[in-house]
């Protein structure tokens, strides 16, 4: 009775510790943040122009929202964010300071988001780079990958803050953000400008000459987001030789490459082992058409393993190859032949070459490069299907030799019953 009772009473601490303290296993990993990303729109007063399609600028890009936010995926954290929307004066220290927050960031009220969007008015001045510190903020800090989308027709009116100093300011913070920039009017200085941005965060840029690029490719960066957030890529140097390139381990990697360069990675493959690896190259700047991207697998020696290419039209904003390889196939035969000998387990060093057939059109700036994404994993090796074994060599040989012999003569056959019955005939 004393043991029964006793046994009650530390069950029962038992059940009040847990109670207290929650369930062993209460330590588990946090929910993934979901991906974030802030629309930054130029209400300025040149949105007025009407030179897309026949209509204002402003009204292709409340179009583009309104199919962007209907779009939007279910776990995207959405905000926008105007510039030179309620300003209406001449007082450029007033109206440089015009950047409002108009859709907060996070789970998206679609009608609200659309109502807000439809009272825009172009107004008052540029201030791009005061919207682009402001968006970050916006965005707030996180162990993933941020985006802003920056729509504009313009450069900015109001440096300081210059724009570019804003996206290398933010760059250098390690703030894990990209920014994205399409342009709405065809300026070299705007393309310059949008450029020189994109460049510094590791974002692309895009000019939209009519409502469809516009919604279309917005809706691209958004879905992109959702892609890339949990895995924000380390940024990585190719060199232009195997034996000095960077050895790299499973995982995402950012890089760029000049125009019609090639550029060299490594990679260490046990034999059972398959090497993934994918490339995509963005295309930010205006290029000559009939372009393509290589990705080759060399080993360390030069000898070419396998390669994947894909190439594009003109059109396309993002351009991709994969490939993949075993390195069970090149010990095949070394296996076999020393079955005795204890197994290989030095890795064999896969050289990675990423290379181009872009050329820039006049006047495109060739630095820096073009964006670069570099995909890798190692995976177990998918053994090949089981299929009926002919032979190797001399057996081989007999065999396609008594195949021949046999084929010939029933063909010689048929042809001398053919003519005997045709000549009887």
């Amino acid at each position: 009775m004393i043991n029964f009772r006793r046994s009650t009473a530390v069950l029962l601490g038992l059940l009040a510790t847990t109670a207290l303290t929650g369930p062993a296993h209460a330590d588990e990993e946090p929910a993934p943040e979901p991906p974030r990303v802030e629309l930054v729109l130029d209400v300025s007063g040149s949105m007025r122009a009407a030179d897309i399609d026949g209509r204002t600028r402003i009204s292709v890009a409340q179009q583009a929202f309104n199919e962007v936010v209907d779009a939007l995926p279910e776990e995207t954290q959405l905000g926008i964010r105007v510039l030179g929307a309620t300003y209406r004066g001449k007082d450029k220290k007033v109206g440089c300071q015009d950047t409002q927050q108009i859709v907060p960031v996070g789970p998206v009220n679609r009608s609200a988001a659309k109502a807000a969007v439809a009272t825009l008015r172009p107004t008052g001045f540029t201030p791009v780079g005061l919207a682009l510190r402001s968006a970050a903020q916006d965005l707030g800090a996180g162990a993933t990958t941020r985006r802003i989308v920056l729509i504009t027709d313009g450069e900015d009116t109001c440096a300081p803050p210059d724009p570019c100093e804003v996206a290398r300011e933010l760059a250098a913070q390690g703030t894990s953000l990209v920014v994205d920039t399409l342009g709405l009017a065809p300026d070299d200085k705007v393309r310059r400008q949008l450029l020189c941005i994109a460049s510094a965060t590791g974002g692309t840029y895009t000019a939209a000459q009519s409502a469809e690029e516009l919604t279309g490719r917005i809706k691209q960066l958004v879905e992109r987001a959702g892609d890339t957030h949990t895995r924000a890529p380390t940024v990585v140097g190719g060199t232009s030789a195997c034996d000095s390139a960077p050895l790299l381990a499973p995982g995402v990697y950012a890089d760029r490459e000049a125009f019609s360069e090639h550029r060299y990675y490594r990679v260490p493959i046990r034999p059972g082992q398959e090497l993934r690896a994918s490339v995509s190259m963005a295309l930010d700047r205006a290029v000559n058409r009939d372009y393509g991207v290589l990705l080759r697998a060399t080993a360390a020696d030069g000898r070419e393993l396998v390669r994947g290419a894909d190439a594009g039209s003109g059109r396309a904003d993002v351009l991709s190859a994969g490939l993949r390889w075993s390195a069970t196939a090149d010990h095949e035969d070394a296996t076999e032949t020393e079955q005795s000998a204890a197994p290989v387990i030095e890795p064999t060093t896969v050289c990675l070459v990423v290379s181009n057939s872009f050329a820039p059109r006049p006047g495109t700036a060739a630095t820096p490069g073009m964006p670069v994404e570099l995909t890798i994993d190692v995976v177990a090796a998918a053994p090949a299907p089981d299929g009926p074994d002919l032979g190797r060599g001399w057996v081989l040989l007999a065999l396609l030799t008594i195949a021949g012999l046999l084929t010939g003569l029933l063909a010689g056959l048929l042809t001398r019953w053919w003519v005997a019955t045709w000549r009887e005939n």
